[in-house]
């Protein structure tokens, strides 16, 4: 299930926010400040964001987010309800917006539209390689590979943004996320790279599917 980040300072709301979102099965991450939202913000597949935050106010969470090129969809939630700042964010990058006070279906409702347009293909094919992402499983040549959950969701992170390079530090927090990737040296992920290249037959001088670019981190190939 979707991992939905909860970016919002009133204790009260962000009850209401998170019972409401928990009935639907989501998987939540919480935040009060923008600091921080930022921070946990590879690890989560949509935002709810105020922008009446302290230390950081939301629309400069969104322009962070949106030049570290953080894929995720930004649904905002704000009391601000004028059309300059309604166009300031959705400008900077935000997919949608609601003003407070509002109804938690239509909330819901919204969450379930931004994340059904968000999803990748339900399969990735490179040459012989076929992920399929319902199944979490991995094929090659149609014989099924297999790999631990880490090996997996790195995988995952990589070949759902084919041609988009990920540096360590953002691999760390995606797959290991903001708690277990804390004081995790960044070359387990280099030794997690080389795991996966080695189930997938993958040659690192001549790589077709995972690609180390020097000084950056990695990339996944794409397809032809």
């Amino acid at each position: 299930m979707e991992k939905l980040l909860v970016v919002e300072d009133d204790p009260q709301l962000t009850l209401l926010l998170t019972s409401a979102l928990d009935r639907e099965g989501y998987q939540l991450l919480l935040s009060s400040n923008g600091f921080d939202a930022v921070e946990q913000a590879p690890q989560a597949d949509l935002m709810l964001l105020d922008l009446g935050l302290p230390g950081q106010s939301g629309l400069e969470v969104i322009r962070e987010v949106r030049e570290a090129q953080w894929g995720l969809p930004i649904l905002v939630i704000s009391a601000q309800g004028s059309e300059d700042v309604r166009v300031r964010a959705l400008e900077l990058g935000a997919d949608d917006y609601l003003t407070k006070p509002m109804s938690l279906r239509e909330l819901v409702a919204r969450v379930k539209a931004l994340l059904r347009r968000s999803r990748p293909e339900p399969e990735i094919h490179i040459g012989d390689l076929r992920i399929v992402l319902k199944w979490r499983q991995v094929f090659r040549q149609s014989q099924p590979i297999e790999l631990s959950r880490t090996e997996l969701d790195l995988l995952l992170a990589l070949a759902q943004s084919p041609g988009e390079v990920w540096s360590r530090e953002r691999l760390l927090q995606r797959v290991w996320g903001s708690e277990r990737g804390a004081g995790v040296d960044e070359r387990v992920v280099d030794s997690y790279v080389a795991l996966l290249r080695r189930k997938l037959g993958d040659d690192p001088k001549a790589p077709r599917y995972l690609e180390t670019v020097f000084g950056s981190g990695y990339r996944f190939l794409k397809p032809d």
